[in-house]
């Protein structure tokens, strides 16, 4: 299967970073953050639409993955508009998740020959995001418990995955010729 340049990645990418720090601030109470956040979700839905929209070959994973998208950003504007109904798109994007995450989750790890193929460096970037990532769930889980540093390590886990996403904006030149993790898996 030939690598084909997926259409708004990057801006994509900035906008998800964006949606995050957005998040961050939501969290300590700074101002405007409300409406950073309705902007950047948005955004997110209205350009992966444009993305689903001019692909060339949809398949069944393609509108998985943009109703995921449309119903979770849909889900962030309600809520911060603070419409009812909230968990009818929570219910739609958990299936959307599983589904996605049966079909291509665990692949999009793999290349063609599904043998994983990632230099160190792609290793450590993996280990920080797998490490943003607990930080995100652990931070979540003991600020429920009112635990004092829980906000930290929320913030930390946020601004790890933050700069995972927005790696490959600024560091393209070498990895693009070898890493080919980021097309999609078609089954």
């Amino acid at each position: 299967m030939a690598a084909q340049e997926k259409i708004l990645k990057i801006p994509l990418r900035v906008s998800m970073t964006l949606l995050l720090l957005a998040m961050l601030a939501q969290m300590f109470d700074w101002p405007h953050a409300s409406k950073m956040l309705l902007l950047c979700f948005s955004v997110v839905g209205i350009l992966y639409a444009i993305r689903f929209w001019k692909k060339r070959e949809k398949k069944f994973i393609a509108y998985v993955k943009v109703t995921l998208v449309t119903f979770w950003s849909i889900n962030g504007i309600s809520s911060i508009l603070g419409f009812q109904h909230a968990v009818f798109f929570q219910t739609i994007i958990g299936i959307t998740f599983l589904i996605w995450f049966i079909m291509e989750g665990t692949a999009y790890f793999l290349d063609e020959d599904r043998k994983s193929k990632n230099s160190l460096s792609q290793i450590l970037w993996n280990i920080a995001m797998v490490i943003g990532t607990l930080a995100i769930i652990m931070g979540s889980l003991l600020n429920m418990l009112n635990w004092q540093f829980s906000l930290p390590l929320l913030a930390f886990g946020i601004l790890t995955v933050a700069i995972y996403i927005l790696k490959d904006v600024f560091i393209v030149t070498k990895m693009e010729k070898e890493d080919r993790n980021n097309e999609e898996f078609q089954l």
